[in-house]
């Protein structure tokens, strides 16, 4: 049976089973409400990613501006006529090589062109040989270089040190090869076609260049810079954490609240880091002068960090453990040892935070030496009261055993 219940501006719906409980009914939404709300999710989503990071609307108008410049080339008759038609290749261009960061878009710009005039030199001279073989031999060869050469190129990915740098520029060597190579066979003005494909491709790399440089930059470098500091900052609140709800848990319930496992999960971002790392750092050799470190911008220090970060974030995971294992350690152990653990862990979280001022302002901090000081102290005092902890433990089972 069915009841509605009104209230002040609401309505609601009651259906009374036969034990006499009540159930409430939630209206199901419609198709086109679900689709709304959706739609409106989907908005406020996207209005907070552009509220917290500005950078990121700017670098989608530097996108739309430098594909505007670059199609002029298509549209204007005296630039279409210039460039033989092929601006399209311009826009082409723009579209996969203009990056967030400055270093990233610079990379894939010499990429591509140094893939470009490689493989439009190499396919120019494969054709001179092929016409200059007859048409018996001429698709042999043609066949047979673009074989080599794109196997070759290929293989060349699978080495790390191209694969890092260079993948991109030779993803386009084979491309181009093959395609100049392939259509000179019947295009008669093949150095024509490859001399205005190489402009565009030209224009297109001056044109992101330029923008990306000159117009709001995003470094690579200053990422990387960021990104550290971020998590040192989390592996300082991470250590805190673990160590706080550790002590904090007496009844042994392991129930975390979700604040809490966030700033515990800290130590997983620092973890997960290193593949970003070592991409900033990449991209950021390829950046002009800027900023202090002008050109000795000291990412190979940075990585080191990164790495030593991740070792004390394995420490951090193995501690994380003591929360969800099922053997826990005795309560008198834990209130005994409570004050200590929790000063070490005070004192080398202040310490990591810091070493995150100092790399965030570049200024080295004259309380660094003495917070040090207070860890090593800290954890002196520890070891010494683990080295006491059988006998505590041997007293307090003795005690148990006579009572």
């Amino acid at each position: 049976m069915s009841n509605m219940k009104e209230g002040p501006g609401t309505i609601e719906w009651r259906r009374r089973e036969a034990n006499g409980s009540s159930e409430t009914l939630t209206p199901e939404s419609g198709p086109i409400r679900r689709a709304c709300l959706r739609a409106c999710s989907f908005v406020n989503k996207a209005w907070e990613l552009g509220a917290d990071d500005p950078r990121k609307v700017v670098h989608c108008l530097k996108v739309g501006v430098a594909l505007t410049i670059v199609s002029l080339f298509y549209y204007m008759r005296p630039l279409y006529d210039g460039v033989g038609g092929t601006s399209m290749w311009a826009i082409m261009t723009v579209v996969v090589i203009f990056e967030y960061t400055v270093g990233a878009t610079i990379c894939k710009c010499l990429n591509r062109a140094t893939g470009t005039f490689l493989a439009g030199f190499l396919a120019v001279g494969v054709h001179w040989i092929a016409s200059q073989s007859g048409e018996r031999f001429g698709p042999i060869i043609v066949g047979v270089s673009v074989f080599i050469l794109a196997s070759a190129a290929t293989f060349s990915r699978f080495i790390p040190v191209i694969k890092a740098r260079f993948d991109y520029g030779a993803m386009i060597f084979i491309l181009t090869f093959s395609l100049v190579s392939v259509s000179g066979y019947r295009v008669e003005k093949l150095f024509d076609m490859a001399y205005q494909r190489l402009s565009t491709i030209v224009i297109g790399v001056c044109i992101c260049i330029i923008i990306t440089t000159l117009v709001c930059p995003i470094w690579a470098g200053e990422e990387l810079h960021r990104l550290i500091v971020r998590n040192m900052d989390k592996l300082a609140n991470s250590l805190d954490c673990c160590v706080g709800q550790f002590f904090n848990d007496s009844e042994g319930t392991n129930h975390i609240d979700k604040e809490v496992e966030k700033k515990l999960g800290g130590y997983k971002c620092v973890l997960n880091s290193k593949a970003a790392e070592d991409s900033m750092a990449g991209f950021a050799r390829w950046e002009p002068a800027h900023g202090c470190f002008t050109f000795k911008h000291p990412w190979k220090q940075y990585l080191k960090i990164g790495a030593s970060m991740r070792g004390c974030a394995y420490c951090i995971e193995a501690l994380s453990t003591c929360l969800i294992s099922e053997n826990q350690a005795p309560e008198f152990i834990k209130k005994h040892l409570s004050d200590l653990c929790s000063r070490v862990s005070a004192t080398a979280s202040s310490v990591i935070r810091e070493l995150a001022i100092n790399i965030e302002t570049m200024r080295k901090s004259t309380k660094l030496d003495f917070l040090i000081g207070e860890m090593n102290t800290a954890v002196e005092e520890l070891q010494n009261e683990l080295k006491s902890l059988p006998a505590i433990s041997h007293c307090a089972t003795g005690t148990k055993t006579g009572a």
